[in-house]
């Protein structure tokens, strides 16, 4: 039998794919689905940002596909930037014809001079060295750069470069010299087609998963015994367990099983950014036709925006649009304004920058902190989560893996790997201390299953 901690993505998928009669999984909400939530207020749906499935796994576009019998949306996207009232699409490497002079020729003169280095000199030791050489400092300094501070709440030279893979586009010069001189005619973002749930917001891709799940809603872990495999929640409940597969954020987890001081130090040291949706209810239709857009300048709270109704007209009223904005915070960033404050200073950024008619138009405005957004890869992560992996290892029967301290999972790879798992299994984003998505989450669950 299998003990399941949190109905998240990750947990739903390790319950379904290991037979829901072979797992009890403990939620501490009252509600599943963990970050893939979709809320109801007002007839507007909320996500947590702009979920889209773009997988090209074939087995979760059948499974998501399957869960919602086939009612869902499918299309291409074109996400913009703003950049100091210019609206640059996205990539904006790709597209520097948008860039108003003298910056844009300044940026194509300094990316060329990149290519003049042999690829085989390209070692960069962090994110700003691997930034300037992929894209000249002009580029990196006015656009990634500055983007990196917002996003990931720190300064690209804090961060190692293990994480990036394929997820910032790296261009050739023929794709810069073009999009330098008029328009792309195709997307270089590594999302160009997407599918959403025709209605229930992303949330619904769960919802054939959840059948039949022996789910436990409101039991918050307050301690750990991992010798005795005794769960003690806050609500005066305890559950012995066989098999453990925790899907709760690691530094927590680590915590709940009060290990000796070192091991607390290099929990806490695992950081993680903190996400404030801002979602604004609108009293008429979007005023651009991209999905999504990320916000390059620093004087702005806003940081990647969505259109709710443009993923699904079924997400927000009849001729009203729902915008939700993320500002993100961290050790690294502090919020220091209260959120209030900051939900006002968004709003007439909005207006600022043409997505709102005029603050009449604002129908009503909510916010919601999320304490859990983006692992965040810096240089000590690694040595921190290798020696609380070993610890768990030791002390809590988990079996360490080979690809255990990359932030990526290789399916294609992992699947051939001679894997044996322990009585205690971490799965998801935040337990395994990953950049995954939602299909990673979905095979991790599957993996579990067939090892």
């Amino acid at each position: 039998m299998y003990t399941i901690l949190g109905a998240g993505l990750a947990g739903i998928s390790a319950s379904y794919h290991l037979g829901h009669e072979n797992c009890i999984v403990f939620e501490k909400n009252d509600h599943a689905g963990g970050h893939i939530y979709s809320e109801v207020k007002n007839g507007f749906t909320w996500d947590e940002g702009p979920h889209v499935s773009f997988t090209k796994n074939e087995y979760v576009r059948e499974l998501f596909a399957k869960s919602l019998n086939n009612q869902f949306l499918e299309y291409p996207v074109y996400p913009t930037n703003y950049f100091k009232g210019n609206w640059v699409p996205h990539p904006a490497q790709a597209n520097l014809y948008a860039i108003p002079e003298p910056l844009r020729t300044a940026c194509l003169n300094d990316f060329l001079e990149t290519r003049t280095q042999s690829e085989s000199e390209l070692v960069p030791s962090d994110y700003q060295t691997w930034l300037e050489m992929a894209f000249g400092k002009t580029f990196a300094n006015n656009f990634p750069s500055l983007y990196t501070t917002k996003y990931w709440t720190l300064p690209p030279e804090l961060l190692n470069t293990s994480w990036i893979g394929d997820r910032v586009f790296y261009p050739d010069v023929e794709s810069v010299i073009s999009g330098f001189e008029k328009p792309t005619e195709h997307s270089k973002h590594y999302i160009t087609s997407v599918r959403y749930p025709t209605q229930g917001g992303y949330f619904s891709y769960a919802s054939s998963m959840l059948e039949g799940m022996q789910l436990n809603y409101n039991y918050s872990v307050d301690r750990i015994d991992l010798e005795g495999k005794i769960i003690y929640f806050s609500n005066g409940q305890t559950h012995k367990y066989q098999k453990l597969i925790s899907t709760l954020p690691l530094p927590e987890f680590i915590n709940y099983c009060n290990p000796h001081a070192q091991i607390c130090e290099s929990a806490n040291k695992l950081i993680c950014s903190q996400l404030l949706l801002i979602n604004l209810e609108i009293g008429h239709p979007s005023i651009r036709n991209e999905h999504w857009l990320y916000v390059y300048d620093l004087d702005k709270y806003s940081t990647r925006i969505n259109f709710t109704e443009l993923l699904s007209s079924n997400n927000a009223p009849t001729d009203n649009c729902g915008i939700q904005v993320e500002v993100y915070f961290s050790k690294y960033k502090p919020i220091t304004e209260n959120i209030d404050t900051i939900a006002e200073k968004v709003s007439m950024e909005l207006i600022e920058m043409g997505l709102i008619k005029d603050k009449s138009s604002i129908l009503n405005v909510h916010t919601k902190w999320v304490p859990y957004a983006n692992v965040i890869f810096d240089h000590h992560y690694k040595e921190n989560l290798n020696m609380i992996l070993e610890w768990l290892n030791t002390q809590g029967g988990l079996a360490r893996e080979e690809d255990d301290l990359k932030p990526m999972t290789d399916w294609t790879t992992k699947y051939n790997e001679t894997i044996t798992f322990g009585d205690l299994v971490l799965a998801g984003r935040y337990a395994q201390w990953k950049y995954y998505w939602t299909d990673d989450c979905v095979l991790r669950g599957k993996l579990l299953s067939e090892v």
